[in-house]
Order: structure tokens, then C-alpha cells, then sequence
């Protein structure tokens, strides 16, 4: 969700300044509440069109803004460590006695018996 809000951001922003560049910097931007006739069309011409635009803009924008801003907070309450699983030991687990050491094997010495030729006669 926040992942689409702030793309949504983005996207506002670069619409507000293009909307914004597009105005007549004299009295039909922001300034076209201050009561100058200096507009093309007359007194209220594209003058209110590009006001009402950039209002509800901004409106979006600011709104845009809050929610981010909550969406972002509640994420950071959560932690990357509250996601670990920690397997669960006893608490004093039972020693375990090492294994007894096995004794090398010894090699056989004795000489064996060897077939001793019987004399003929």
C-alpha cells in the first residue's frame, strides 16, 4: 500500500509543478486571489481553472503526505526482530556425560604357526 502512495507522490508532485509552470507568474497563479485583471480571458478566465487545479492538487498532495506519513509510522513500530523465531531450551537442560575413549587396537605378535615340512624317507 505504501508502495503505491508513494509513487502516487511522486507523480502529484511532478503534476503540480507542471501546473504551476504553466501559470502566468503576474496574477494567475497563486496570486489570482489578490484581485488583478491582468488574465487572457478576463477577470476569472483560465485563472480559476488553473487555481482550482493547483488547490485540489496541493489538496491531494498534503493528503498524500498525512497518509505516507502514518503508513510509515506504523511500519516502523514493528521490528525486524519481533519476525525471529527463537527455538525454546530448557533452562538448566541435563549435562551430558562425554563418551568413553575407545582403547586403540593392539596388533597381534605372536608369530603363527607355519607348516613345517615333514622329511621323506
Amino acid at each position: 500500500m505504501s508502495g503505491v502512495l508513494l509513487i502516487m507522490q511522486f507523480v502529484l508532485a511532478v503534476i503540480i509543478t507542471i501546473v504551476v509552470l504553466l501559470q502566468k507568474s503576474s496574477s494567475i497563479g497563486l496570486g489570482a486571489y489578490s484581485g488583478s485583471n491582468e488574465s487572457l480571458f478576463g477577470a476569472k478566465g483560465p485563472a480559476g481553472f488553473l487555481a482550482k487545479t493547483t488547490f485540489i492538487l496541493g489538496f491531494l498532495f498534503v493528503a498524500n503526505t498525512i497518509a505516507l506519513g502514518y503508513l510509515y509510522t506504523q511500519d516502523s513500530q514493528k521490528s525486524i526482530i519481533d519476525n525471529i523465531e527463537i527455538p525454546i531450551t530448557p533452562a538448566n537442560p541435563a549435562p551430558i556425560a562425554p563418551a568413553a575413549p575407545q582403547a586403540p587396537a593392539i596388533p597381534d605378535t605372536q608369530p603363527t604357526p607355519q607348516s613345517t615340512p615333514t622329511p621323506s624317507n
